[in-house]
């Protein structure tokens, strides 16, 4: 129904230019773009607008969705693998780190995002499962007259081991889904966990839902980071927390040249060795280039409407943490 519409502007926008054009001409003044009528310069800046990344390929916006779901796709069942490699584990350290930053409450309600193989969510369960028994143990020790059956009954009818708290994994990518259940299941993983697929830029949640929204390694690769982040703000309750870990700019000259060599020349070669794909594990490397520095992806968490935003680099900052809560 808007095209008639669209069609009609266009063609209004043509004939005021070219009457601006000819007073111009009378007044002998130039335009900037000699020749060319507005209809042209919206046109391409329609186009421009319309253009985003995909590491360093310039791509329509509709068509980096699907490119990226193809290189997750491809790489699902080695991600884990080639996270060990590629970082040497350390990815496992600054993953810890985020856990420990979020400090999660017993009947936290967290939701993470673009975490298909689930490296977040057990961590999490992990965590939370030590941090209630730990209480539970408190509160046995401070009450001495119990008896040994009656210690026993109170652990036998502890139902929840988790306290309340419960993790949503979503993610666009099936095949990432398929892999973490998959591991869910192989280590255990059951009660208060579920796995839901969905698109960070339109989550299918209600409003205000979750205590912790978290993203790792995973918000440079959606096409409109600011809808993601408003997405973020969105599901979380009043007073809740963002959490980020992404890869982010070397602080170090040194560092950063040697980290550009390993990443250019080694990484690819990896991906190609290990998963049989180097293509993914090239655009991995590029897209990390092409994402803010710290400081840029903090002033975009503020203007998502997030308060108290601040961010952490590590290693250097190969990677960093960002914080941010809604108030």
């Amino acid at each position: 129904m808007a095209a008639p519409k669209s069609c009609a502007l266009w063609s209004y926008c043509g004939r005021g230019w070219s009457r601006a054009m000819r007073g111009c001409q009378l007044l002998g003044l130039r335009s900037s773009w000699p020749g060319a009528p507005l209809s042209a310069r919206l046109l391409s800046q329609e186009k421009q607008a319309t253009e985003t990344h995909f590491g360093f390929e310039t791509v329509p916006e509709e068509e980096k969705g699907g490119k990226v779901y193809q290189v997750f796709e491809s790489v699902a069942k080695k991600y884990d693998v080639m996270n060990d490699m590629m970082s040497l584990g350390i990815h496992r350290v600054w993953k810890d780190l985020l856990l420990w930053k979020m400090c999660p409450l017993p009947g936290t309600q967290l939701l993470d995002v673009a975490g298909g193989t689930g490296d977040i969510a057990f961590r999490f369960l992990n965590y939370v499962q030590s941090q209630h028994q730990s209480k539970q143990k408190r509160q046995l020790r401070a009450q001495q007259n119990l008896s040994w059956e009656e210690i026993t009954k109170k652990y036998q009818n502890e139902e929840d081991s988790l306290g309340g708290s419960r993790v949503v994994v979503c993610d666009i990518n099936k095949e990432m889904l398929k892999v973490g259940k998959q591991k869910a299941l192989a280590q255990g993983y059951r009660a208060g966990l579920a796995w839901v697929l969905g698109d960070a830029e339109e989550l299918p949640f209600d409003d205000d839902k979750f205590d912790i929204y978290t993203i790792a390694f995973g918000i440079r690769n959606v096409t409109h980071i600011d809808q993601a982040l408003q997405e973020a703000h969105r599901v979380l309750k009043p007073g809740g927390r963002f959490l980020c870990l992404e890869f982010s700019q070397v602080n170090n000259p040194l560092i950063s040249r040697l980290y550009d060599l390993y990443s250019f020349q080694v990484i690819p070669v990896l991906g190609e060795v290990i998963a049989g794909d180097w293509k993914s594990y090239q655009y991995l490397v590029e897209s990390i280039r092409r994402f803010p520095s710290q400081e840029e992806f903090k002033e975009m968490i503020e203007d998502a409407g997030f308060h108290k935003v601040t961010y952490e680099s590590l290693t250097s900052g190969i990677v960093a943490i960002h914080s941010g809560f809604k108030l």
